[in-house]
C-alpha cells in the first residue's frame, strides 16, 4: 500500500441486463480467468431461479439476500504496549457490500449439496433471505467476535 496517496476507487458500470452495479460486483466476484461473458450467464440463471423459489423479483431476492449478508462491525488487531488487541470497529457502507458479496460467492463455491455453479449460488442467495447459509453464519460469527471483544473498544482510533 502506498504510504503517499489513497488508492483510487474505480467507477464500476452497471450491468447490462439489471441496470445495477451491485450485479456487476457479483458478477466480477464469481469471474475466473477473464470469462465474463460465462459469469454473467451463472449470476443471471441464479438470480432467476432464487426469484422463483422465493416468489420475488430477481432483483428483491438479491438485495434482501446482501442486506441479510452484510456486516456491521468486525475486530481489527491494534498492538498497545506489546499486546495485540481484537478491538471492534464499524465497517463503511462499501467494505459492507463487498464483504457481503465476496461471502456470498465464496460460500456459494463451497455448496457440496448442489450441482453447477448457477445452482450454487442460487441456494445460497436463497439461505440468505432466509437468514441461514454459510454467509449469514460468518456475518454472524464475525459480530460475535466483536461482541465478545467489546471492552477493548476505548483502543479505537
Amino acid at each position: 500500500m502506498s504510504r503517499r496517496n489513497a488508492a483510487v476507487k474505480r467507477q464500476v458500470l452497471p450491468d447490462p441486463v439489471y441496470s445495477s452495479v451491485l450485479v456487476t460486483k457479483i458478477v466480477n466476484q464469481v469471474m475466473l480467468d477473464g470469462k465474463r461473458g460465462l459469469a454473467q450467464k451463472i449470476v443471471y440463471k441464479a438470480m432467476e431461479v432464487a426469484g422463483e423459489k422465493l416468489n420475488m423479483q430477481p432483483m428483491d431476492a438479491l438485495n434482501a439476500a446482501i442486506e441479510n449478508i452484510k456486516p456491521v462491525l468486525e475486530t481489527k488487531a491494534r498492538r498497545v504496549g506489546g499486546a495485540n488487541f481484537q478491538v471492534p470497529m464499524e465497517i463503511r457502507a462499501d467494505r459492507r457490500q463487498t464483504l457481503a458479496v465476496r461471502w456470498l460467492v465464496d460460500y456459494a463455491r463451497k455448496r457440496t449439496a448442489e450441482r453447477g455453479m448457477e445452482n450454487k449460488l442460487a441456494a445460497e442467495i436463497v439461505d440468505a433471505n432466509n437468514s441461514t447459509g454459510g454467509a449469514v453464519k460468518k456475518k454472524d460469527d464475525m459480530h460475535r467476535q466483536a461482541e465478545a471483544n467489546k471492552a477493548f473498544a476505548h483502543y479505537r482510533w
